[in-house]
């Protein structure tokens, strides 16, 4: 029985590294020369307002411009990078700005390659199968061929997060957060298992330079790993790139769901991993955050170590979706700011669309539009404080933690939007860590 090709390889030389992931791969096989190429990055998170640790939370820039350098190679003259950011899908500045930033628009006058916003885009319903239908971006779907480019990296919901877990940011909003469901039998982990089942030929390498850790914002840590990724076949290059981070196929659900929707299953031994061993390089990748269990409910460790009281917090769960795990550290470093030492007067914090409150609980703030749905008016909350929006607004936040009694420094307040690049100073003056891996050098 013939293995599953997936390149393995140190990323030392621009270009000439992309270029052995994709030879030692077969990548270009079946790339024809008048194909229709659609690269889709993984820019998991934009802002305007300040720079922010982009390694191992955005695909390299780097990588983006060696695989197009191919691509022109190979004879093709058809390539579109396309990406929906996970930002408020009305706001078309954010991926003007970050595509901009990123060099792309240097890309089209370098080598004609066009950008799209795939949330200005048309959609088109597809049937996954198992009664799962998501609205898909139509470029991507009319494409000959992908270039799939995810980041290697763990997740807190799911566990990792690579090429199969990278194509839910060619899904409309209402699939997104569809894909967040209270039905514990089509969880996150089942709604995107299989993401890839309809689309084009396609090639996933996965871009390595730098790997996230407690994925996938950027309050995650990177780490400089110089590795590349690469397989015609997603399921095998995800489990290679699993393993490299510490996890085996029955750890990541949605990997393991994946494997069940294949014609013929297979396992790691089913893969040849070609140039590196996947030992020689695996390093374990924390995946969550810690909390700390208790009667009336969770604690982030990290609260708890401040020796917070009267606070609970309890951990996110899978039906919380993009928009408002976007929010939640932020919610939690405005707590942090605002302890004094005084215990507060049990407030519990909801989140998500299944949580439920806790009896002899004082205060309860359901946060976001959904939980404000599943429990307002709910006989075990004494004291209710709404914070609906999808995501809520920063201040409604803020208003509702000041209301139990939370008074978050106004210092903090201000400066919400910076605080993206207070995570910069854990990689200042290392100089493993270069912006310049997310530029493209002009003409």
């Amino acid at each position: 029985m013939q293995k599953n090709p997936v390149s393995l390889v140190r990323y030392e030389k621009s270009i000439e590294s992309v270029r052995k992931a994709v030879e030692l791969s077969k990548g270009f096989d079946h790339l024809t020369h008048n194909a229709r190429v659609f690269i889709k990055p993984n820019i998991v998170f934009w802002t305007t307002s300040v720079p922010f640790p982009k390694w191992g939370v955005i695909t390299t820039s780097r990588v983006i411009e060696d695989m197009v350098v191919l691509l022109k190679e190979h004879g093709i003259d058809h390539i579109t990078i396309g990406e929906g950011i996970a930002a408020n899908p009305r706001n078309k500045e954010i991926p003007k700005h970050a595509f901009e930033t990123l060099g792309y628009g240097v890309l089209k006058k370098k080598y004609g390659v066009n950008t799209i916003n795939v949330m200005e885009r048309p959609f088109r319903k597809v049937d996954l199968g198992d009664d799962i239908h998501l609205n898909f971006n139509v470029d991507i779907l009319e494409s000959d061929f992908i270039v799939n480019l995810p980041v290697i990296k763990t997740h807190s919901q799911t566990v990792v997060s690579l090429g199969i877990k990278n194509l839910k940011g060619m899904i409309d909003v209402p699939s997104r957060k569809k894909c967040h469901s209270t039905d514990t039998q089509k969880d996150l982990n089942v709604m995107i298992a299989g993401l890839w089942k309809k689309m084009p030929p396609m090639l996933t390498l996965q871009d390595g330079i730098y790997t996230l850790e407690r994925g996938p914002w950027f309050d995650g840590k990177a780490h400089r790993s110089n590795l590349l990724v690469a397989s015609t076949d997603i399921l095998a290059a995800d489990l290679v790139s699993a393993k490299i981070l510490g996890y085996d196929m029955d750890d990541v659900p949605h990997l393991k769901h994946a494997m069940t929707q294949r014609e013929s299953g297979f396992t790691l031994s089913d893969i040849e991993v070609i140039g590196e061993a996947i030992e020689s390089v695996a390093k374990h990748h924390a995946h969550g955050f810690a909390y700390q269990a208790s009667d009336k409910g969770d604690m982030p460790v990290g609260l708890s170590r401040c020796g917070i009281e009267g606070l609970y917090y309890r951990k996110y769960d899978l039906s919380i979706c993009t928009y408002c795990s976007h929010i939640n550290g932020t919610v939690l470093s405005a707590i942090r700011s605002a302890w004094q030492g005084t215990p507060w007067e049990d407030v519990e914090v909801l989140t998500g669309k299944i949580m439920k409150p806790q009896p002899g609980m004082k205060k309860t703030i359901l946060l976001g539009k959904c939980m404000c749905k599943e429990n307002k008016g709910h006989p075990d909350i004494k004291e209710e404080i709404l914070v609906p929006g999808c995501p809520p607004k920063s201040e409604d936040i803020f208003a509702a933690l000041r209301k139990a009694g939370i008074t978050p420094d106004p210092k903090f307040i201000e400066k919400i939007e910076k605080l993206p690049a207070s995570f910069m100073a854990r990689y200042a003056k290392k100089p493993a860590f270069d912006e310049s891996f997310f530029r493209i050098k002009e003409i």
